[in-house]
């Protein structure tokens, strides 16, 4: 009898009846294509670094002008670090602005705002998604899309008007208009959400007794709790940092914003620049710890929102 020797390929050598083994021209067109290759994305890279540059440079530069005192800060530069260290500047912007009254002002319009468009866009929200069949809610969509092309300062002396006639001259006026203002892209969000939950979990709902008012706060508010916290943090940041509407509306200087405030560093307050970076950073610290804190439900939120 005779014995059949198999002979094995050498090794780093592919057989020519084995698929699973790449030849070598195979692996030099996949290197040309980057499969099996780490390629970096340089200019993503530059792109994110530039952004972020735009941004950190700004904000160093407010909170390095902020620890100056009045004379270093007049005859230095905006990038040479302060020496020694002062905070001459937080002091004199918490007496000037009368920092804790415009802090409770725009912590109150900024509670009402978030509030109040959560609420009201889901409940219209709910409505229409419910009720597409129907002509007036289905139109009643399309006018509110129509609202969000309507820039504010068209309707902005009908508004100053109207406060004043009604008695919302005041930040109660700021936060029902900042509510009324947000209500098309709010519903718009809570619209685009309420279409991905199946109407399945409604209707059992129902035939277990339960009312319309019922199935929203029982089954709809819980699952649209990602699509809220992304409004509550739209409505946070533009009631947080708006400066027209309450300046317009407002009428007693006494009851202005901390963005309105900071006007006076602008007229006879011009040349205290640590004094004015300094009152610029403490109001803008609470959007900025929001918002880190936060950013995560935003991404969340649309996402969710944006599939069905």
């Amino acid at each position: 009898m005779s014995t059949t020797q198999t002979s094995t390929p050498p090794a780093g050598r592919s057989s020519a009846g084995d698929p699973s083994t790449p030849t070598p021209g195979a692996r030099r067109r996949g290197r040309r294509k980057g499969v099996g290759t780490d390629r970096y994305n340089w200019p993503l890279t530059v792109i994110l670094i530039v952004c972020s540059l735009a941004v950190l440079i700004p904000l160093l530069v407010t909170v390095n002008m902020s620890l100056k005192t009045t004379a270093q800060a007049v005859d230095g530069s905006a990038f040479t670090l302060p020496a020694p260290f002062s905070i001459e500047g937080f002091r004199e912007a918490w007496q000037l602005t009368n920092f804790p009254r415009g802090l409770a002002i725009s912590a109150l319009i900024t509670a009402v705002a978030v509030a109040g468009e959560i609420l009201i866009s889901s409940l219209a929200a709910f409505a229409i998604v419910r009720n597409w069949d129907r002509r007036l809610f289905r139109w009643s969509f399309f006018y509110l899309l129509a609202a969000m092309f309507i820039p504010f300062p068209v309707v902005a002396l009908p508004q100053v008007k109207l406060t004043g006639l009604v008695g919302l001259d005041n930040p109660l006026g700021v936060a029902i208009l900042h509510i009324v203002f947000a209500l098309a892209f709010n519903t718009l969000l809570f619209t685009a959400f309420l279409r991905s939950i199946p109407l399945s979990l409604e209707e059992s709902m129902r035939v277990d007794g339960a009312s319309t008012w019922q199935v929203f706060v029982r089954l709809i508010v819980p699952l649209l709790a990602p699509m809220s916290a992304t409004v509550g943090i739209f409505a946070f940041l533009g009631s947080w940092n708006d400066f027209m509407m309450p300046n317009l509306i407002t009428t007693n200087p006494e009851l202005q914003t901390l963005p309105v405030l900071q006007q006076m560093f602008q007229d006879q307050f011009s040349n205290n620049y640590n004094i004015a970076f300094a009152s610029y950073l403490m109001a803008m610290a609470p959007a900025i710890v929001v918002y880190v804190l936060t950013q995560k439900w935003v991404i969340a939120g649309l996402t969710q929102g944006a599939v069905k």
